[in-house]
This record gives C-alpha cells, structure tokens and sequence, in this order.
C-alpha cells in the first residue's frame, strides 16, 4: 500500500556506510537465537533512484518515487534497532511492473538477509516454468490480486498454473485483496488445498477506519484451510491510521485465536509505514511489546518463525 514517506536521503547517507558494512559482516544475519537482531519483517517494499539501471515501467518518471530513495541500505538503517534482521521485500509492480531485476540484485548482494515475492505475469505463457527459475534467485512467494478488467482473476490459465506449481515449490501465493475478495480466494483454496496463500494486510480490512465483524468472520473462515497465512502489518493504513493502534488489538486476537500464532505473521509494509506519526517502532511495537495474550513463544512465531518457515526455505 501507498502513501507520502518522511524518509530522506540525507538520513540514509548518515548512517549508510556503517549499516552496508554490519549487512555484509552479518553472513547468518537473523538466524542466532543470541543475535541482537533476531526479528524478520515479512513485507517491505525498496526502490532507487538509479533508474538508468533499473528502469521504471512505462508511465513512471523518477518523479513517482516518493520518498525518491528506499534501497536496502535505507530499509536496515531503521530496522536493524528494532531487532529485525531479516525482510521479505516486495516487488513494487506501479514502480517496475513484472520486471523483478532490482529486488533480484537486492537479494544477490545479501542473500542471507533478504528474500522476495516477486511478480509473474499469469496473461502469458509458462508460468510455472517463470516461477521455478525465479526460485533459484531467492524468490520464495509472488504478490497476485485482482486486474483490471479481469473479472474471474483467481481462475485465468496462467494463475492455474502458478497454483499448481507452487504445490510443487512451495512458493507463496501472496493476495493483495479487499475483504470483498475473501470468498472468491476461500474457494481458490477449496479447489488447491495444498498450495501455499498468505493474506497480506489482514486482506485490508479497516482500511476505511471501520473493522467489521462479518469482513472478520470471512478471514478467519479461511484459517480452514492449513496453508493460509495472514499478514498482521500495514497498521498506518488501517483503523485510526495512528499509533499505538491499539484498535487493532482485538482483531489480532481473534486471527491468533482462529490461525494461530505459527500461521501469522508481523510485518511493516515500509516505506509507507514511515507517515504522519507512524513509524517503524511503533509498528512493531505493538507486537513485539504490547499484546499481552501470547506467550513469549507465540511472540516469537509472530515476529520470526512464522515468516522464516514460509519465506526463507531457499
């Protein structure tokens, strides 16, 4: 999801080198349970500015990125004090479309701190081939969600075919969806009941400031079926929309009563997190020191284990 980051690059320049060199000395970033930075952040998006490089789609200009620099270095400036020393990033498709090349190099230059969902364009042929070459490059799961124009999404022969390959690969299917999409992904998943999904932003539900119990009761409807996750993340675009979020309180509740703490997990949802009062802290605050239903156990699924198991297999 979208909106105007505080984040600049004088910030970055700051602290860059110092964070470039901790990520490269790092080589098992995340995975010592003595580590300082234990924590993984499921969702995070990164660009550049170095479009000569990476170009943008069609359409965008540099003047599209806002803030105009979010790189790797920039992402773990921020979230590296607070614990989190492992992100899943996400390709950006309004920035590079189904063009994954930077989060790619991204992944290359620090294979042990990043993993991505990446994009694949289910409207052309070899689908399932595209995926099992993408997960030799670290890409562990692919965002999906409906198309414009595409009234039936979930069923075109493309997204078939990912379904079914991801059985196989065990990549994630990863639904950036209303509430209102719930039931068509509830019946996707009746028709491949093996195929990995993880829900991304709790389907979005709030995101007009009102959590309704029956958008509620169809997400956890989906806790049916074993291979469905959720993304507890995105709390600057959700209810209040404000720290402490503590309206979202009850909603996680009720999904670690319904799914489980093994099938949720935390995410930021960076750069747009960064906004009007919402920051990094605050995000992961919420679940890393305020809830106070789970165990010491349950935390740590929802902050690292959960994501581990679904994204850093590869």
């Amino acid at each position: 999801m979208q909106s105007d980051s505080t984040i600049t690059r004088r910030t970055a320049i700051a602290a860059g080198a110092a964070v470039t060199v901790a990520m490269a000395q790092s080589a098992s970033a995340g995975k010592s349970d003595n580590d300082d930075t234990p924590w993984i952040d499921a969702h995070s998006h990164i660009w550049t500015p170095d479009v000569d490089r990476f170009p943008l789609q069609p359409g965008m200009t540099i003047e599209n990125l806002s803030p105009r620099s979010f790189n790797a270095e920039e992402l773990m400036e921020i979230a590296r004090p607070e614990g989190v020393g492992r992100v899943v990033l996400i390709q950006h498709p309004p920035f590079h479309g189904f063009d994954n090349s930077y989060l790619i190099d991204a992944c290359r230059r620090y294979p042990d701190t990043f993993r991505m969902v990446g994009g694949v364009d289910d409207l052309r042929p070899n689908c399932g081939k595209a995926m099992k070459q993408l997960l030799k490059q670290r890409v562990t799961g692919f965002r999906i969600g409906p198309r414009e124009g595409i009234t039936d999404w979930l069923n075109t022969s493309g997204m078939t075919e990912m379904w079914k390959t991801a059985v196989e690969t065990r990549q994630a299917m990863c639904c950036l969806i209303d509430a209102k999409h719930l039931p068509l992904l509830d019946a996707a998943c009746r028709k491949y009941p093996e195929t990995p999904v993880v829900i991304d932003h709790f389907a979005r539900i709030g995101i007009d400031g009102e959590i309704r119990d029956n958008e509620v009761t169809d997400l956890c409807r989906l806790a049916a079926h074993p291979y469905v996750k959720v993304k507890v993340s995105a709390y600057y675009a959700l209810g209040k929309k404000q720290p402490p979020h503590a309206e979202l309180i009850p909603l996680i509740r009720r999904l670690c009563d319904t799914f489980g703490p093994n099938r949720l997990m935390w995410a930021s949802d960076c750069p747009y997190q960064l906004t009007r009062g919402n920051t990094y802290a605050s995000s992961i605050s919420l679940i890393r020191d305020r809830i106070d239903f789970v165990t010491e156990a349950e935390r740590r699924q929802l902050l690292r284990t959960t994501a581990e198991e679904t994204f850093f297999f590869a």
